[in-house]
């Protein structure tokens, strides 16, 4: 079964599922009115999957492992996030690219997470340590959190909302990650619950089109953008 909420949400993550974990447990305490109806890693050993079972969600592993043609791949998490009734496809930490069918079923409904103000610092091989080493080489003052629409390349699409995290002096990779992913977690259940409640996200630059998308005709009910 899936976390208590309204807007059911599938989540693809490749790693340890902290971003997961902040909207578990929103959905839960209500501060995100919404429920993780399926988990999807490419991981099989990933602690996103992990996460999902101790909260008593579905989790599926579904990579190139377990389907090996890209085609059949991309069909069986489309096949997935359908039989969970998804309305909206969240990438949390999910390193690998969305296939074109799954896109075109939940166009305008998929949104990443990206821990840099895009479009710096985003683009393929740009996730995980390698976006705080690139900050800090550059020396940047600021960075960031971005949540976006996603499309068919890396960290691309319309930008949701974003918010600015400093970096400060004697950061390194470990000390600026963690406060980026502080920030990260929070903002990106604000900004969920704004979507979900038909306001502006904070620090907003394209929702609108969003809002939209989150009740138009999708794979769940029709004329609805709501599982039947």
């Amino acid at each position: 079964m899936g976390t208590r909420g309204s807007l059911r949400i599938g989540v693809l993550a490749s790693g340890e599922g902290t971003t997961l974990q902040a909207i578990l447990d929103a959905s839960v305490s209500g501060e995100l009115d919404a429920e993780v109806a399926i988990v999807i890693s490419n991981n099989s050993d990933a602690g996103a999957l992990a996460r999902a079972r101790a909260a008593s969600v579905k989790g599926v592993h579904l990579s190139a492992t377990t389907h090996p043609d890209p085609c059949d791949l991309d069909a069986a998490i489309l096949t997935a996030l359908g039989e969970a009734s998804v309305e909206l496809v969240l990438l949390a930490g999910y390193v690998k690219k969305i296939g074109p069918k799954t896109l075109l079923a939940y166009a305008g409904r998929i949104l990443n997470t990206h821990p840099a103000l895009l479009p710096a610092y985003g683009g393929k091989g740009m996730y995980g340590r390698r976006i705080y080493e690139a900050v800090l080489a550059a020396g940047e003052e600021q960075t960031g959190v971005t949540v976006h629409q996603v499309d068919g390349e890396y960290d691309h699409g319309p930008i949701v909302a974003q918010t600015r995290v400093p970096v400060l002096e004697g950061d390194d990779v470990e000390s600026l990650s963690a406060r980026v992913r502080a920030v990260e977690r929070t903002f990106l259940v604000k900004t969920l619950q704004a979507l979900v409640q038909g306001r502006t996200p904070d620090s907003a630059a394209q929702s609108d089109a969003l809002r939209s998308a989150l009740n138009a005709p999708g794979p769940g009910a029709p004329g609805t953008g709501r599982p039947a």
